[in-house]
């Protein structure tokens, strides 16, 4: 298959000759009524009706008990992590074929990433990997899991749920469980996936979505914590609005916070997205078929979901047969004026996070050198 085959057929799905985007923010619904009913009413900041209401349609979307929202992602994420008990000097881990916001959570609370490899099925944590280390440099004691070589706890581990598509969760809980290891979801790509029919950020101790402006949905920046019990959620709100206590006038802060909630002129934008949510997931399954349909039997691989998953295929993807390939369709579609991406250097390239334990990363150093992200924004065919 050549390369302006490939370039032909992605402008004709889009009926373009512009520059196609990887993953554009799509407003077709009430996003400017509720953003200008924002501003009227003066309540643009974390204090608003909107943010209740985009709160309360993520929980019901999702299933999950509480949902608070924070200013973006990376916000969520720290305070998921800050909410299951990881503490500075903590290990915990996670991928390292992931976006650098992952490990940036965990950095700048003190916490040190492990790297482990990833599923060839899900392109997240890979469980028998994931077991495969802990079997040899983990242990067991009264007081948790800790590191064989230097004894700092495990506390935690992170699965990325890559261009939504959700990972092994029944198999990453059981080896959580077994280590006694709290399962924290970076689920910041995987608005609208689902694992055997349930919600992905429902899994685990607590959970983390994105609603970047490149998101399956947008709030311009934001994210959200999703909490399994109620107890959790209120001291999830508290320690993301400074740990202020409720007082008339009173200025009293009973523990050390974050000043991390979402406002409400982001969450207007929020509701009119989440309304129009359907429509999109639709809209890019019926994309993601076409890109599999015209992949197929060629030497590009196309990624589909797992057999076990409903992805929202946030991000389309194939599997290029050698690094000279990839490099070829990258420039060749970008000089063209359409956007692919490779995927992200792994973590442990990167200088902040090279002396980092890892462990074997066959996979995932695969994935780096042959893998391509194709344009994924919905399009609209009269879909409802």
């Amino acid at each position: 298959m050549s390369q302006t085959s490939i370039i032909e057929f992605i402008r004709d799905l889009y009926k373009t000759n512009e520059f196609i985007p990887l993953h554009a923010p799509t407003f077709n619904g009430n996003e400017q009524k509720y953003v200008s009913e924002t501003i009227q009413s003066t309540f643009v900041s974390s204090v608003g009706k909107f943010v209740d209401e985009f709160e309360q349609k993520i929980e019901v979307y999702t299933g999950a008990t509480k949902a608070i929202a924070t200013v973006n992602g990376t916000a969520a994420l720290h305070t998921a992590l800050y909410m299951a008990g990881v503490k500075a000097g903590d290990f915990v881990i996670t991928q390292a074929l992931t976006f650098v916001a992952t490990c940036n959570a965990l950095y700048h609370m003190g916490a040190v990433p492990i790297f482990v490899d990833v599923s060839a099925v899900s392109l997240g944590l890979c469980p028998k990997a994931l077991e495969a280390y802990l079997q040899e440099n983990a242990e067991l004691t009264e007081n948790g899991c800790f590191h064989k070589k230097n004894s700092k706890r495990i506390k935690a581990v992170v699965p990325m749920h890559t261009f939504g598509h959700p990972v092994e969760l029944d198999e990453l809980l059981a080896v959580c469980q077994k280590w006694q290891l709290c399962l924290v979801e970076d689920a910041a790509e995987s608005l609208g996936s689902f694992y055997k029919g349930k919600h992905t950020g429902t899994f685990g101790d607590f959970s983390a979505l994105s609603f970047n402006g490149n998101k399956i949905i947008t709030t311009g920046g934001g994210g959200i914590v999703l909490c399994q019990n109620e107890e959790d959620a209120k001291r999830t709100k508290h320690v993301t609005t400074t740990a202020k206590v409720p007082h008339p006038f009173e200025f009293f802060h009973d523990e050390p916070g974050f000043n991390y909630r979402m406002p409400n002129l982001n969450a207007a934008l929020g509701c009119a997205q989440m309304e129009v949510l359907p429509s999109y997931l639709k809209q890019k399954r019926q994309l993601a078929m076409q890109y599999r349909d015209f992949f197929s039997g060629n030497e590009l691989k196309f990624v589909v979901e797992p057999e076990y998953a409903a992805s929202n295929y946030w991000l389309n993807a194939v599997i290029c047969p050698d690094v000279t390939v990839r490099d070829e369709l990258l420039f060749s579609t970008n000089d063209a004026g359409v956007m692919t991406r490779p995927i992200w250097k792994l973590m442990h390239r990167l200088p902040m996070f090279a002396h980092c334990l890892r462990g074997d990363l066959t996979q995932s150093e695969f994935i780096e050198a042959h893998l391509i992200n194709l344009p994924s924004s919905p399009i609209n065919r009269g879909i409802a």
